[in-house]
């Protein structure tokens, strides 16, 4: 019998944004005794592991993608103990989890951060992250001008030890976000480090966040106008040729635990510069966000799949599908706009959201999204709620906005906290189960929620949930979703046909009116709606065959 394929080379990944998950204590935030107590939830909806965001110590600025300490857990979320048991439960149930680790800054708390304001200039403290003297009249002036991620410029003034005016810092994200300097050695050998401890401790992989931004050009040139290029030329900042070394060290380390995989937040402007991430001696996997960006347009998505496919297959590595995430607002409202999102702009934030969405239609779009997904070759990341068909929430009161984005934009960008409110369980009413009775999540939950809850769904026939359900236990069990290949099948313009080796064919209809499925009788596995009446396929809607 030939050997199996590394189990994350077509893992179904289901991503926990703890805050929102499930909270066990009572104080209106996720925590682990949450995520503990509902395993069985994740394992009867058929992933095969979780990918964890941040749970480390932070003031929590953005979300705790400020970390002050990477080898804690935050007490908003329980302790070293409680992560450990989590993930021996989380194995006992077949379950693997992936962490979250943040490479390019840390917390203005960090340790190595707090002693770099102590020292002087030059100082070895300081040699970590990134300080510069500043330009114009006595050091006035920004080094370069390179804006901020989340809004303003990426550099802050500091203060020195003797109360003068000093040098300045890098943060490309918030000014609470000190970037590192990864030319420094003690960098790399302390973020190896902190894999082996998380590795030793049980865990099964890495998703790095912003995976192409830990180098920068050592002559910190200016932009000149605007942001830097997204073509030919090179940005001083993102995907620099050194990260490359960088992730064969860590693939070294990697490869010593067994198959413990990374996988990539990476934003580049070809597939072929995401292929480089994923060179066999470099990292596991990286998301291609070209599919979540295509919006619900045939013809978008099929370029998105066949550029990520052709990239990927000289490397050898997987493709990485992902709908929805964390930062991103969720499909069932993207797709609910007849606008294509890839072309509109929608799923940047910092672009306004352009009307209201039609959720009955994005719900429709995002179910037959997820068999187009599912029966590609590859690995999927499902983001937490997204099988219930929970949209993302606009109208959060302004009291409630968290994001950094929301607070470094003068309250102009509402950001990220519409995909980010807590899950429902059960019940009729807020907290709907996320917490205990009486208790109020950190994010307040739309009313509407109480028809969308797991306890409201569960053995619904034609649920998302039990769609969901149904896909990820065919997608396990059928021999058609194994393998590399497919082929596309003639068809209109407004239809996806495609077959895989094992016997499966995929029809995915974007256009407005019913078609016809393959001439022959092919057995109807599954399909996001019911065929009309006279067996063809509406409109929206995707089906598998065999």
């Amino acid at each position: 019998m030939a050997e199996r394929d590394p189990w994350w080379r077509d893992a179904v990944v289901y991503q926990v944004y703890i805050r929102s998950f499930a909270d066990g204590d009572g104080d209106g935030i996720g925590d682990i005794a949450g995520i503990r107590r509902r395993l069985p939830y994740l394992r009867d909806l058929g992933v095969d592991a979780v990918w964890i965001n941040p749970w480390y110590p932070s003031p929590m600025v953005d979300g705790g993608y400020d970390v002050a300490d990477y080898r804690d857990i935050d007490p908003l979320f329980g302790s070293l103990a409680d992560a450990e048991a989590f993930l021996a439960e989380a194995h006992e149930s077949g379950i693997r989890v992936l962490l979250d680790l943040v490479p390019n800054h840390t917390s203005d708390r960090h340790p190595w951060f707090e002693a770099a304001l102590a020292a002087a200039p030059g100082s070895r403290e300081r040699s970590r992250y990134i300080f510069r003297d500043g330009r114009g009249p006595g050091g006035s002036e920004p080094p370069t001008d390179w804006p901020a991620v989340f809004g303003g410029p990426a550099w802050t003034r500091i203060t020195e030890p003797d109360g003068r005016p000093g040098q300045w810092y890098l943060h490309l994200f918030a000014p609470e976000q000190p970037d590192l300097d990864w030319s420094d050695p003690e960098v790399g050998d302390e973020f190896e480090s902190i894999l082996r401890f998380w590795y030793e401790r049980g865990a099964d992989g890495f998703r790095i966040d912003v995976a192409h931004g830990l180098v920068k050009d050592p002559a910190f040139p200016d932009l000149g106008r605007g942001r830097p290029s997204t073509g030919d030329q090179p940005s001083p900042y993102w995907d620099r040729e050194g990260v490359h070394d960088i992730y064969r060290r860590w693939r070294s380390v990697a490869d010593e635990y067994g198959d413990r995989p990374f996988v990539a937040e990476v934003f580049v402007p070809t597939a072929e510069r995401l292929a480089r991430y994923v060179r066999p001696d470099e990292l596991h996997t990286a998301f291609d966000f070209r599919f979540l960006l295509a919006g619900w347009d045939a013809g978008a998505l099929r370029t998105a799949i066949d550029d990520s496919l052709r990239a990927l297959e000289p490397v050898g590595a997987p493709a990485t599908w992902v709908l929805s995430n964390h930062d991103q607002v969720r499909h069932a409202t993207r797709f609910g706009r007849e606008v294509v999102a890839g072309r509109s702009g929608e799923t940047d934030r910092r672009q306004v959201d352009p009307g209201t969405p039609d959720l009955v239609l994005g719900r429709r779009r995002a179910r037959a999204a997820l068999l187009l997904m599912l029966a590609l070759p590859g690995c999927v990341y499902l983001y937490q709620g997204e099988e219930l068909g929970l949209e993302e929430v606009l109208d959060l009161p302004e009291d409630v906005l968290q994001d950094p984005i929301w607070l470094r934009s003068g309250h102009r960008i509402r950001g990220r906290d519409g995909c980010r409110v807590p899950l429902p369980w059960s019940g009729a009413a807020s907290p709907f189960g996320f917490g205990p009775p009486g208790s109020t999540p950190w994010l307040p939950q739309p009313a509407a929620w109480r028809s969308r809850t797991v306890e409201a769904q569960t053995g619904v026939a034609g649920s998302f949930l039990e769609l969901y359900r149904s896909a990820l236990r065919l997608r396990r069990e059928h021999p058609g979703f194994r393998g590399n290949g497919m082929a596309w099948l003639r068809g209109p313009a407004s239809v996806l046909h495609f077959d895989r080796p094992g016997g499966l064919e995929v029809v995915v209809n974007f256009g407005p009116d019913p078609v016809d499925l393959p001439i022959g009788g092919p057995h109807v596995l599954l399909s996001s709606e019911p065929l009309t009446e006279d067996g063809r396929l509406p409109a929206d809607t995707a089906a598998w065959l065999a």
